[in-house]
């Protein structure tokens, strides 16, 4: 069996997309400003609008009262659970007091002419079913009777949902397994695994204890990696993303990757495109005679052949359907072929749960990259809305884009053409940090003579620019980052969060992408029983606040909120303090609370600690940006250094205790813990349990199985959503 979706599969989260292909030698961390800008809190007041009650979207602005953000007994209020231990169980293991129900698995069926799923690796049909790699998602309240938006609503509401990936081995029959030749696949075998990618959009209730998915529901519905999708912002009907199947560049097929998630106040979901580079075959980019389409390659794909991960283009039955999944130019142009198909992934994708015929709208304005997430800072009437996101890839950069138009309360029901007025016209940033504690927002567009004037790749307009995001962010020497993961605002701060998940790479080499600085300052050594992995191995999560406290702001102040690290490591790798609470390796889901106000949630996506412990979901309580010291930390033997020995200087938060930061869960063997929302009363919360058993190589007996959750004895793992709640009936994490 070939290429199985394990840590180092060409497709997985710590596999080859995740490898750096940004080549640029940015000096790292330049000094911007001649005089910091002021580390104190610049918080302003303002009046946050209800942008979508429905939503639980921040509801009231920042104050410079120190009463908005937790007082320590709140915080302690807040973490009114034992931590769960670190543990290699293959089950969801959570505090005493609370229950977990498994509600929505790998090939349940959505509505009730599709069968129940058998799971041995002959199901079809998965146009109907849950799909696989159950990833970031969103809750939207309906009314009781379930026919309209009541987004206050807690016991009846549309759940939307990333499906990432899949376990290739559990989706087809022991018999099919040998047939996984990339460069000659079956046809049924592909259109399973095209249609287990995309979104889910279910109905969902709540009975006398536990939910349930109404497999009546109108609203029912999957989007997958062939669904019709229209192209919107400034790349509708650029040259680079006209294809074969839209001459116009209008229109594309399918959503794919699909990881992190956002939303938007007028109560629709944003579904983000991370790693789609994989799955398309393309020729050596040495060969393309365009030498502008042989840097795009290089710097989203690679410059080798491939046929693409899962072989998608190389059907044994001739059809267009297969034949998108190839790149290499056959065409006397780009409407003969499929050269520009890789340039219509990587976006924003807008769905309207509440519409079901609608067709969903990829946003463009959001730039081209391996997206981490949408996530808004706060909604303030009269303001800009701001959206903040990550490329997440070795090297990749922190983003941020702002709406044109200032938001009007008025559009809080209007759909999708509401999302045209705000997210196909605005400016689109990306992050450059100072080794004083300060940072730019730097434009990406024709206005900036940085990007106009780069020599690895020449301009053509706006929507060039925005189709090779990269290469404008190389361009303005932007900072490479530790694999940029998933963001979130804190409701009461402003303050920004983001995973930086990992980066063997960091400290190894010279070039921009490797060399420490003061945002990425580790590297050291991990010996995982015997594998040894240097770099910046468990991962960080660092803090922004925008100056004023202005979300459009074009410089802000930032500092490290946590790092990840074993508890019995030394103080030059456990920088937070770590214990056996609360230790944790590579964040990745972050999430903030939206009732429990300043309660965040993380999540994991780890390889590094695993022997140790499964994959886990920590319950936190932030403080404030500069709530802790400036820190020298010693980097032993730094090859970029010469193998000398480096010191760097960074700004870390307080020191992590179990008052403001506890182990929740810890899911079964081989999982990643992955998405997260929460019902509109904080009294349930829905987590993702994506790829259990991935590390499994045989399916010839069920014992060679690394996991059997959630349905235990012989089963086949399955990705599934599960539901939490808190036996008393209280809210999840107080």
């Amino acid at each position: 069996m070939k290429d199985l979706l394990t840590k180092n599969h060409p497709m997985s989260p710590n596999g080859q997309d995740s490898i750096s292909k940004n080549n640029s030698y940015n000096l790292s961390l330049e000094e911007i400003i001649e005089t910091r800008v002021s580390r104190r809190s610049v918080i302003k007041g303002s009046l946050a609008v209800v942008a979508g009650s429905f939503l639980g979207l921040n509801l009231t602005g920042c104050t410079n009262n120190p009463s908005s953000t937790l007082s320590a007994v709140a915080a302690a209020a807040l973490l009114d659970f034992d931590s769960v231990p670190k543990n290699l169980d293959d089950m969801v293991t959570v505090p005493s007091g609370y229950s977990v129900q498994v509600l929505y698995r790998l090939g349940d069926p959505i509505n009730s002419f599709t069968s129940d799923y058998i799971n041995d690796g002959s199901d079809t049909d998965f146009n109907y079913r849950a799909g696989d790699h159950h990833d970031g998602m969103s809750y939207f309240g309906m009314n009781t009777a379930g026919t309209a938006k009541d987004l206050t609503n807690s016991s009846r509401g549309l759940l939307c949902m990333n499906h990432e990936n899949m376990t290739q081995i559990f989706m087809h029959t022991v018999a099919q397994n040998a047939a996984y030749d990339k460069t000659s696949r079956l046809s049924s075998e592909i259109d399973k695994e095209v249609s287990a990618h995309g979104v889910s959009v279910i109905e969902i209730q709540k009975g006398s204890s536990e939910f349930s998915i109404n497999k009546s529901s109108l609203f029912n519905k999957r989007i997958t990696a062939q669904t019709e999708i229209n192209i919107y912002g400034p790349v509708k009907n650029h040259d680079l993303v006209k294809t074969k199947y839209s001459t116009t560049g209008a229109k594309t097929r399918g959503t794919l990757n699909n990881c992190a998630n956002g939303l938007t106040p007028w109560g629709t979901y944003l579904t983000c495109e991370e790693n789609w580079a994989g799955y398309f075959k393309r020729p050596a980019s040495s060969t393309l005679t365009d030498t502008k389409a042989q840097a795009t390659q290089n710097r989203y794909m690679g410059s080798t052949a491939s046929d693409g991960s899962y072989g998608w283009a190389n059907s044994t039955i001739s059809d267009d359907i297969y034949d998108r999944w190839n790149v290499t130019p056959s065409g006397a142009s780009q409407t003969e072929d499929y050269r520009n198909a890789a340039n219509t992934f990587g976006w924003v994708v807008e769905i309207d749960p509440f519409n079901p015929t609608s067709t969903p709208r990829k946003r463009t304005a959001f730039g081209r990259m391996g997206h981490e997430g949408a996530m808004p800072g706060i909604i303030t009437s009269g303001k800009p809305l701001v959206y903040y996101m990550g490329d997440d890839s070795r090297g990749e950069y922190i983003y941020k884009y702002v709406s044109t138009l200032n938001w009007d309360e008025t559009d809080l029901n209007g759909g999708l053409d509401v999302g045209d007025k705000y997210l196909d016209d605005g400016k689109l940033y990306v992050a450059k940090f100072s080794d004083d504690g300060s940072g730019q927002w730097l434009e990406l567009s024709m206005n900036n003579t940085d990007v106009t004037s780069y020599a690895t790749y020449s301009f053509a307009d706006l929507g060039d620019v925005l189709v090779n995001t990269r290469h404008a962010a190389d361009a303005v020497d932007a900072t490479p980052m530790d694999r940029p993961e998933w963001t979130g605002v804190h409701p009461n701060t402003g303050d920004i969060y983001i995973t930086l998940t990992n980066n063997t790479d960091r400290g190894k080499a010279s070039g921009a992408s490797s060399e420490l600085d003061s945002a990425n300052p580790r590297y050291y050594t991990d010996d995982k029983n015997g594998t040894i992995s240097k770099g910046n191995v468990n991962g960080h999560v660092i803090r922004m606040q925008e100056v004023g406290n202005d979300a459009s702001a074009t410089a802000f102040n930032w500092d490290i909120y946590l790092f990840g690290a074993q508890s019995d490591a030394d103080e030059n790798i456990n920088i937070s303090k770590l214990t056996d609470d609360n230790d944790f390796s590579s964040p990745d889901g972050l999430y903030f609370s939206q009732v429990s106000k300043g309660l965040m949630w993380l999540q994991t996506d780890d390889g590094y600690y695993t022997d140790k412990t499964n994959c886990m979901m920590l319950a936190a309580i932030p403080g404030t940006y500069n709530d802790g010291k400036s820190t020298q930390i010693i980097n032993k033997a730094v090859p970029s250094n010469g193998n000398a020995d480096e010191t760097i200087t960074t700004y870390v938060g307080t020191e992590a205790s179990t008052t403001n930061l506890k182990r929740f869960l810890v899911g079964p063997k081989g999982c990643e813990i992955t998405g997260i929302t929460e019902t509109p009363d904080g009294k349930a919360i829905f987590v993702n349990i994506q790829h259990p058993g991935e590390n499994t190589s045989d399916l010839s007996d069920s014992a060679n199985f690394e996991s059997h959750w959630p349905d235990n004895g012989t089963a086949r793992p399955r990705s599934a959503t599960i539901v939490i709640t808190k036996n008393d009936g209280g809210i999840v994490g107080s």
